[in-house]
């Protein structure tokens, strides 16, 4: 290293006659910052579709998945504060293009064998080492290069490199074209072994591009190459030494916005579905406003973001329909984004401390990335911390905290936010103690007396913060529908239990997706004793007459019915179990087995099926371990929010089903959603499988919701006597591919079940 090190000093000395102009300087850098940035978040949605059906499809997986990477970015710019704080610029880019190939041994990118399987518990800490083990390096190493070229430009000599923070632009035009691409253009043609292939040609690329910016930055042109210069940024306001309050900014502005980034995005998948398609639009706003406020001149008019974000959140409270609400929180978000990083742009140090201030701005992201995706799950039953966050981006308005013509006093914030906390904590204990009612009474009493006490500081200039605070406390002490009886959050998500408004009905609820639901009470109030199956389970659906075609078919061949039902729910379908059939349910959530099992919540399992059995783990994981040709009927009811996860309709899962499935047997997938058309995807992927037959039933009931909802349901069986009686239903039709691709766990592709949704959709 010595040696190399001299040659590159010596190389520095004898630079003249090989200086690349200004111009091309500039270009090799900006178009190595924008390639880094490309390799960077197109890797980050493809490992974790990797993952994700590892877990069932959850929309957790890209909120923990994000966390991990905001940790390895901020272990990136750490490096790369080091580099270029105790090595000279020679031994610096030797020693980043050693690691870049060290790191090269560590592709292609793929799951780590020895973590094959997740436990079941512990989920958080299992995709934190398959993270770890199956991207960490690669993508250590690349995420040092946006800190790390930034600050060797600013070495360079380039008349631009005083103030090298308009190179973050490119960067985050690369890494907005990365994530925007990768559903567009990758997903839906390339599969997940290939696109890993395609990232390490790429790695190699880029790390020619990076000895490249190392090679013009020791032949640039600077009068004093060894060191930074410590002038400040133009327009920056920050004077140095940096103060603890500045860096304490700069961790603020930058968590609120990477805090609300996860819960949004695990907001909206909630509802929808899990995929990167989703995934990539909250995280694409993220970058978008980087690109939009990194810079001196604006090409908007701030003071219309500012005043626009109040409104914002207003309305997505005002109007909380699920897909309105999404909107409306999407446009808050980054509206909020915006206000957090222009005062982070604002705050900028020199370039002298650019590795410094990457850092805290990295460290404020991982703060918020934990905050959403690791604690919030944790404390809150909903998610609510996505309206918190939203309420505490209020707080980095100008004119809150800052931009004030008085300083103003901390203590006073801090004093009035005690208070407020005291008081919220009390009254939680006397509702939970039992000593205070949660009604309307006492909470009135404690919501005006947060009105008085933000009316007697109105003259004050810290006024604005406190009417913030009081907000957040509102939102805290604000209590939840009255309608949900019951409300509880896993790794899974949240599940809700609540009772419709004339109490005849009793719900559960994923997000705003019902996976169940029984009558408790008949029109005139009179308590119903019977456990009907409601929703998709009514008495007619395609749900219930498959275990007739099941029972039918096996009948002659077998002694009693052997049926496996992946996914619970409210364990509806137990109601249609016989005395003499074996019945064994797959739940991949420990927590939905506890709703069901409660007969204070739903009494299916307790009425029809006391001894129930229940296998807790991945579907497609637990039914391995089951012997073949097990079953004469199987069931796959699993949903990961609104849909059926992707990894349990490839061609390896039906591939499986029908390995456990006795000769004859017949399989149901129940498809039933809002926002995908899967059936032409499962036509395409059963014509990879000889012999198999399917056809499709949906129904359309007549009866009310939610006694009875309209359903779809494909049917599939190797007897094509079984599938020829299916099909003969009135409500049947044929499995038609429509141009579908079949799906692999290599592939698939939910982006084109929306758009065949959105254009054609299903009646």
């Amino acid at each position: 290293m010595e040696n190399i090190s001299a040659f590159l000093s010596e190389l520095h000395k004898r630079r003249a006659g090989i200086q690349a102009s200004p111009a091309v300087m500039l270009g090799v850098f900006a178009v190595t910052l924008f390639a880094s940035a490309l390799m960077l978040f197109s890797v980050q949605p493809m490992f974790a579709k990797m993952a994700l059906p590892k877990l069932g499809g959850t929309p957790a997986v890209w909120a923990v998945s994000m966390c991990f990477f905001q940790i390895a970015l901020l272990a990136g710019y750490c490096y790369a504060h080091a580099l270029n704080r105790w090595l000279d610029p020679g031994r610096a880019v030797l020693a980043h293009l050693t690691l870049l190939a060290l790191t090269s041994f560590a592709l292609p990118i793929a799951l780590p064998a020895s973590l094959s399987e997740p436990p079941a518990e512990g989920a958080y800490t299992w995709l934190f080492g398959v993270l770890a083990l199956g991207v960490g390096a690669p993508f250590f190493a690349v995420s040092a290069n946006a800190p790390l070229l930034q600050a060797w430009f600013a070495r360079s000599g380039h008349s631009a490199a005083k103030d090298p923070y308009f190179l973050y632009g490119a960067s985050n035009l690369g890494s907005l074209i990365a994530l925007l691409a990768y559903p567009l253009a990758f997903e839906p043609v390339f599969g997940l072994s290939f696109q890993s292939s395609i990232w390490s040609v790429g790695f190699a690329i880029l790390a020619f591009m990076i000895g490249a910016c190392g090679m013009l930055m020791l032949t640039g042109q600077a009068s004093q190459l060894w060191a930074l210069t410590s002038t400040p940024a133009d327009g920056a306001e920050v004077s140095e030494p940096l103060s603890l309050a500045t860096r304490a900014s700069w961790v603020a502005l930058a968590a609120i916005p990477s805090g609300l980034m996860v819960a949004v995005t695990t907001y909206i998948t909630t509802d929808i579905a899990s995929a990167p398609f989703i995934w990539v639009v909250p995280l694409a706003l993220f970058l978008g406003t980087f690109i939009l406020v990194f810079k001196n001149e604006l090409g908007f008019n701030y003071a219309w973001v500012q005043a626009g974000l109040p409104v914002a959140i207003l309305l997505h409270v005002l109007f909380p329909s699920h897909i309105s609400a999404a909107l409306i929180g999407l446009i808050a978000f980054m509206l909020a984004a915006l206000v957090c990083h222009r005062e982070l742009y604002l705050r900028r140090p020199g370039a002298a401390q650019l590795t410094e201030f990457y850092i805290w701005m990295s460290f404020g992201g991982v703060v918020g990335g934990i905050f959403s995706a690791l604690i919030a799950p944790n404390i809150f039953s909903s998610v609510v911390e996505f309206k918190l966050l939203l309420l505490a981006s209020l707080l980095c308005r100008p004119g809150v905290l800052s931009g004030l013509d008085v300083d103003i006093k901390a203590w006073r914030v801090l004093a009035v936010g005690a208070a407020m906390a005291i008081v919220l904590m009390l009254y939680k204990w006397l509702v939970a103690a039992k000593i205070l009612s949660s009604g309307a009474l006492p909470l009135g009493f404690l919501m005006a007396a947060a009105v008085g006490g933000v009316f007697l500081t109105s003259k004050w200039a810290e006024h604005r913060a406190i009417l913030v605070m009081a907000m957040i406390a509102g939102m805290l002490v604000m209590p939840g529908d009255t309608s949900t009886i019951y409300m509880e959050r896993s790794f899974f998500g949240t599940m809700r239990v609540t009772e419709t408004e004339n109490g005849q009905h009793r719900m559960m609820l994923h997000g705003t997706t019902f996976h169940g639901a029984q009558r408790i009470r008949t029109a005139n109030g009179t308590a119903v004793t019977a456990a009907d199956p409601a929703t998709y389970y009514h008495p007619g659906s395609p749900m219930e007459r498959g275990i007739g075609a099941a029972r039918q078919a096996v009948a002659g061949r077998a002694a009693t019915l052997n049926v496996g039902v992946v996914g619970l729910g409210a364990g509806s379908l137990a109601c249609y179990a016989k005395p003499n059939e074996t019945w064994r349910y797959y739940e991949i959530d420990p927590m939905v087995a506890r709703i069901a099992r409660d007969p204070k919540l739903f009494n299916f399992l307790s009425r029809c099926m006391p001894s129930n059995d229940i296998v807790l783990g991945d579907a497609r994981l637990t039914l391995q371990k089951e012997p073949a040709a097990k079953y004469d009927y199987l069931v796959i009811d699993a949903f990961s929010s609104d849909a059926i996860p992707a990894h349990l309709l490839t061609r390896e899962a039906m591939q499986s089903y029908f390995d456990k499935l006795a000769p004859g047997g017949l399989l149901a997938i129940h498809i039933s959603n809002r926002f995908l058309e899967l059936a032409p995807s499962i036509a395409a992927t059963v014509a990879t499988l000889p012999g198999i037959k399917g056809t499709g039933v949906l129904s359309d009931p007549t009866g009310k919701f939610p006694d009875a909802t309209a359903s779809h349901v494909i049917f599939l069986s190797r007897d094509s006597t079984t599938i020829a009686g299916i099909a003969g239903w009135r409500d049947a039709h044929p499995l038609e591919p429509a141009g579908a691709k079949p799906w692999t766990d290599d592939f698939s592709d939910v982006l084109s079940a929306l758009m065949r949704h959105l254009i054609s959709p299903r009646t």
